[in-house]
C-alpha cells in the first residue's frame, strides 16, 4: 500500500512525469537509440514543464481578475472549486486512500477498455483523472459504498469517461487539427459538445460558413493578426475597465504599492506572456510525444491516441480561444443572475473555466458553426456550465459540503449519476 500510495502521489499525480515516462516507454518499444530515448523523454517533460508555466501565468492573472471582477460589480455567491472539495474529502472524510486507489483505478481500466474496444484513447491528463477520482468517491461514499466496491465502481467509472469522452469528441477535434494524431483528454467534454449543439442549431453550414481564423482586416488593423497582439488588445481593456470598477481599495490587491490602474495593465500582459509561454510548451510537446506513443500503439494499445489536456487545441484556433472566453463569460454572468430566479444557488463566473473550458469550448462552436456558431454557443455554454454546479450544490450540501460545487461538468455529471440514479438503485437493492 506505501509503494503504491508513493507512486501515486509522486509519480502518478505528476502530468509531466507521467507523460514523460510513457513517451519513454513509447520510444523504448519503438527500440530507438539511448540518446534518442533520452532526448525525447526530457524534450516531453520540458515541453509539458513549459507548458505548466504558461497555464500557471495565466492563473495567477486570472485570479487577480477574478478578485477585482467580484468586488467591482458586487457580486457574491458560490465560487465552484474541485480542489477545495478534494482537500475537504482527504481532509474531514478521510477518503484520501480512496482517492488515490481509485485514481490508479480510472487509468488502468482506461487502458483495458482502449486495448479491448474499438475506443483507442489512452486519458493522459492527471490532474482530470484525480477530479474525476475525486467526484466518483465521494459520490459512491455518499451512496453508502465503502473499501473495495466504492473504489471498484469509481474505477469503472472514471476509466469509461476517460476513453468515451475522447471518442465522443474526436469528429470534431479532428475537423480542428486536419488529422487523427491526438485526441481531447480535458472532463469538460459535456460541455464542449453542447456548445457544438447549440453551434450547429444556431451557426453557419457548409461553404457558407465564415471561420473566427480568416477575419479579414483592414490594412490599419493588420497588426491584429498577430496572435498575442489581438490577445493584449482584448484582454487590457477588459482588465483597465474592471479595475475602475473595483476601485483602488481592491484593484490594488497584490500591487505592491503600484498605482492599481498600472498594476490591472501589468496583469493584462502578464496574461499575454501566459499565452505564449503556454503555446510555446504545446509545441514542443506535441512535436515529441506523439511520434513517441507510435511505440504503445503499436505494441500494448494497437493505433491508441494519447488524449491531451486543452491546451493542446490552442495554437490550432487562436481567435477563437478569445472570443469563446468572452462569450462564455457572458453565458455565466447571464446564468448568475437567471438561474437564482428558479432557485438555485448563485454561482459566481470562475475566470479559470470560462478562459480553459470557455476558451476550449469556442475552438468546438467555431469548427462547427463558424463565427455565428462559436458565438451563440459560447454563450450557451456558459449558461449550461453554470447550471451544472448549481445543480450539484443541493447534492454536495445533502453529502456534507457548505457552500461548494465543482467546475468540469465531466466530474459533475459523474456525480450526479451517483445522486440520481446509482444511489436510489443501491437502497433499493
Amino acid at each position: 500500500m506505501a509503494v503504491i500510495k508513493f507512486i501515486i502521489d509522486n509519480i502518478l499525480t505528476q502530468a509531466a512525469i507521467t507523460i514523460a515516462l510513457i513517451a519513454a516507454l513509447g520510444l523504448i518499444l519503438q527500440r530507438k537509440s539511448f540518446g534518442s530515448v533520452l532526448s525525447g523523454t526530457f524534450k516531453t517533460l520540458l515541453g509539458f514543464e513549459v507548458l505548466s508555466a504558461g497555464s500557471s501565468i495565466i492563473v495567477a492573472s486570472l485570479t487577480y481578475f477574478g478578485k477585482i471582477f467580484s468586488h467591482g460589480f458586487h457580486l457574491t455567491g458560490i465560487v465552484p472549486s474541485i480542489e477545495a472539495i478534494n482537500g475537504q474529502a482527504m481532509n474531514q472524510l478521510g477518503l484520501g486512500n480512496e482517492i488515490a486507489l481509485t485514481f490508479l483505478g480510472i487509468f488502468i481500466v482506461n487502458i483495458i477498455i482502449a486495448r479491448f474496444s474499438p475506443w483507442k484513447y489512452i486519458f493522459l491528463t492527471g490532474q482530470a483523472l484525480l477530479w474525476m477520482a475525486t467526484m466518483t468517491t465521494i459520490g459512491g461514499h455518499a451512496a453508502g459504498l465503502t473499501g473495495f466496491p466504492l473504489i471498484a465502481l469509481g474505477s469503472v467509472i472514471g476509466g469509461i469517461f476517460a476513453v468515451a469522452m475522447p471518442a465522443i469528441a474526436q469528429p470534431i477535434v479532428r475537423k480542428i487539427t486536419g488529422n487523427d494524431a491526438i485526441a481531447l483528454g480535458h472532463f469538460c467534454t459535456v460541455g464542449y459538445m453542447v456548445e457544438s449543439g447549440a453551434a450547429w442549431l444556431f451557426g453557419e453550414r457548409g461553404e457558407k460558413k465564415h471561420s473566427l481564423e480568416d477575419v479579414k482586416l483592414p490594412k490599419s488593423l493588420e497588426f491584429m493578426q498577430d496572435t498575442y497582439l489581438s490577445v493584449m488588445v482584448v484582454m487590457v481593456p477588459l482588465y483597465l475597465i474592471t479595475a475602475a470598477f473595483a476601485g483602488p481599495k481592491y484593484g490594488s490587491i497584490g500591487a505592491g504599492g503600484m498605482n492599481y490602474m498600472m498594476f490591472a495593465f501589468l496583469q493584462a500582459i502578464q496574461f499575454v506572456v501566459g499565452v505564449y509561454v503556454l503555446l510555446a510548451g504545446v509545441r514542443l510537446l506535441l512535436g515529441e510525444i506523439v511520434p513517441a506513443f507510435r511505440g504503445i500503439a503499436m505494441k500494448l494499445v494497437p493505433n491508441s491516441k494519447p488524449a491531451l489536456d486543452c491546451p493542446v487545441l490552442f495554437p490550432y484556433s487562436p481567435n477563437s480561444v478569445i472570443i469563446g472566453f468572452i462569450t462564455t463569460t457572458i453565458g455565466t454572468v447571464i446564468g448568475m443572475f437567471f438561474l437564482p430566479v428558479f432557485g438555485l444557488a448563485v454561482i459566481l463566473p470562475g475566470m479559470l473555466t470560462n478562459f480553459f473550458a470557455g476558451g476550449t469550448a469556442g475552438i468546438f462552436g467555431n469548427a462547427v458553426g463558424g463565427r455565428r456558431g462559436a458565438i451563440i454557443g459560447g454563450v450557451i455554454h456558459g449558461l449550461f456550465i453554470t447550471l451544472l454546479p448549481a445543480l450539484l450544490v443541493g447534492v454536495l450540501t445533502h453529502m456534507g459540503f457548505t457552500n461548494a460545487s465543482a467546475t468540469d461538468s465531466d466530474t459533475i455529471v459523474a456525480c450526479l449519476m451517483y445522486a440520481w440514479i446509482i444511489s436510489p438503485i443501491l437502497k433499493a437493492v
